[in-house]
Order: structure tokens, then sequence, then C-alpha cells
């Protein structure tokens, strides 16, 4: 009884372990046969109704696509293949020429995690607050100056002693809040950082593709680029 009773017990933990795995960031770019990058451009894997939207760098962002996986470039009803092939990121040139796609890894893209992912379309509910937005309010602080932006976004104090909550109080001993997440890099706080840095802020009531850490939601902040 006792053997099976630790059965139990380590099947339903394992169960919880791979529940709660991340999902896994797969980044790209889409370009021309010259170079220069395609906006709007429609990438899936699996299913049509979710897919990514390339930006206006070409880059564009998915969750755990798998090695054998082909991915589907969908421009303007015309629909291209490019095979995953194993590779972690990707780099996709598109010439006029079907038969000329070239696509190559892009290792660089691998290091900033969700960085192209948080620009994916999603189902579900989110967000947008330009930085213009928030700079009109006179705020320095990025908190301070979400207040009252976002329905549900709850933020109470200032500076260290900030609590900030949007899906309410989901544990006792737990924290409630959001992950905070700066140009694709989880961040422990957004101390150090105000409103002048921001180009555009995403607050996502539902951040799964973060895996557990984003059970209560997260707030990506997007810097200015230099």
């Amino acid at each position: 009884m006792k053997r099976l009773l630790l059965g139990a017990i380590g099947l339903l933990f394992g169960v919880a372990a791979v529940a709660q795995e991340p999902a896994i960031p797969f980044n790209g770019e889409l370009l021309d046969g010259t170079g220069v990058p395609i906006r709007s451009a429609r990438i899936y894997v699996r299913s049509e109704r979710d897919y990514a939207l390339t930006d206006r760098q070409g880059h564009f962002g998915l969750t755990n696509v798998q090695a054998q996986d082909t991915l589907f470039i969908l421009i303007k009803k015309r629909l291209y293949t490019v095979p995953v092939e194993g590779r972690k990121s990707i780099r996709i040139f598109l010439p006029n020429e079907r038969d000329a796609i070239h696509a190559e890894e892009a290792p660089e893209f691998m290091s900033i995690g969700y960085g192209f992912v948080a620009r994916r379309e999603r189902t579900s509910a989110s967000n947008y607050i330009s930085g213009e937005e928030l700079r009109r309010t006179g705020q320095h602080d990025i908190l301070q100056a979400l207040q009252g932006r976002v329905p549900g976004l709850n933020i109470v104090g200032q500076g260290e002693n900030t609590f900030v909550n949007m899906r309410g109080m989901r544990s006792f001993r737990g924290t409630s809040a959001p992950l905070f997440v700066i140009d694709g890099v989880i961040v422990p706080s957004l101390d150090g950082y105000s409103v002048s840095d921001v180009d555009y802020i995403e607050v996502m009531k539902e951040g799964s593709i973060y895996g557990s850490q984003g059970a209560n939601g997260a707030i990506l902040i997007h810097t200015k680029r230099q």
C-alpha cells in the first residue's frame, strides 16, 4: 500500500512538473533576396489560426517549434514552406523565385529568449500602451504611469514597496505579482527604468508562453532602440 501511495504521489508530481515546463522560444527573421525585411507576413506551424506576424525588421517569434516541423509563410495569399531541420532559430531569405529560398540558423536570436515571441499574435487578453501615452501622464515610474490604463491591473504603493496584482490574489503564501519582461529578458522588478525608456508596453493577463512564471500574467516592456 505504501509503495502504491508513493508511486501515485510521484506520478502526480511528475505530471505537475511537465505542466509547469516553460515554452521554448523560437525566434526568426524574414528577408527578401536583397536582405530587406519583409513585414506583415503570416508565419505558422500547426494551425493557421495560431500564427506570428513579422514586424518592421522582419522579426517573428513562435514557441515550441519542433526539429521536424515545417514553417508555413503566407504573403498575400502565396504560401511558402521552410523546413526547420533542427534549427533553434532561423533567418530566411525569400527571393521572388520559390525554388531559391535560403534558410540558416541565427544563433544571435537564441540569446534574446522571448524577445520576438512577445510580438506574436495571441488569442489571450492583452493590452497595448505606447510610450507616448505613458509619458503624457507626467509620471516617471512605469507602474504608476500604467495605473488606470489596464482593466484589472491594481498597483498600490511606490518604489520598492509597490504591490502589483493583475489576476486577483491567487496564493496566500506565494506572490500574485505578474512577470516583468524587458526586451525579452525576465527581470525581478522595474527599478531603474522610467517611462522615458519605453517604446511600448504589452500587458498580458495570461502569460502561459512563460510557463509557470507567467501564471499571474506578464508585463512586457519594449524599450527604445538607439
